[in-house]
């Protein structure tokens, strides 16, 4: 018989993390076309300015990619090597902490560090903290409510261990 595995959490926070930026760059730069990637230190004032921006947000998803092309290689890794105890409440769980992580420390440093965009350009200059700030909540909130469904699953599931 196979060796019994759990769950690896770190699949579903790469998931997370690819997903996250996934939804942000096709939600916000191309959809909603709020900001592009390097938006703030580029300004789409001019068709070189929207290449150069473009070619910026090209770059991000390509990232994000590899994380979803990771977390793919350590679940079929894991999957592949022992019988895996799956469960989708952790799958869904470090899904949310993978997304909230991202979304925290795309916002800190791309929104406030760096300055190369801000969530919502089309808005006031006067109100765009406002958007940065929510959604650095929505990444925390994501974030903590992945953690606790993490920790509640685990818990779950060592009660079920015999």
């Amino acid at each position: 018989m196979k060796d019994v595995g759990t769950f690896p959490k770190s699949a579903g926070i790469l998931f997370g993390l690819g997903l996250g930026g996934f939804l942000d760059g096709i939600v916000l730069h191309q959809v909603l076309q709020w900001h592009h990637m390097v938006s703030s230190w580029y300004p789409i004032t001019s068709v070189e300015a929207l290449e150069l921006n473009t070619f910026w947000d090209g770059v991000f998803h390509s990232a994000t990619y590899l994380f979803v092309l990771a977390g793919l290689f350590v679940l079929w890794r894991h999957a592949r090597s022992r019988h895996l105890v799956w469960s989708n409440m952790l799958l869904a769980g470090t899904m949310l902490t993978g997304f909230g992580a991202f979304n925290l420390v795309e916002g800190l440093v791309n929104h406030h560090l760096l300055v190369l965009h801000r969530v919502n350009e089309l808005v006031p200059p006067s109100q765009r903290i406002v958007w940065d700030i929510g959604f650095l909540v929505w990444g925390a909130a994501m974030l903590i409510g992945g953690l606790a469904l993490t920790r509640r699953e685990d818990r779950i599931m060592l009660e079920r261990r015999p």
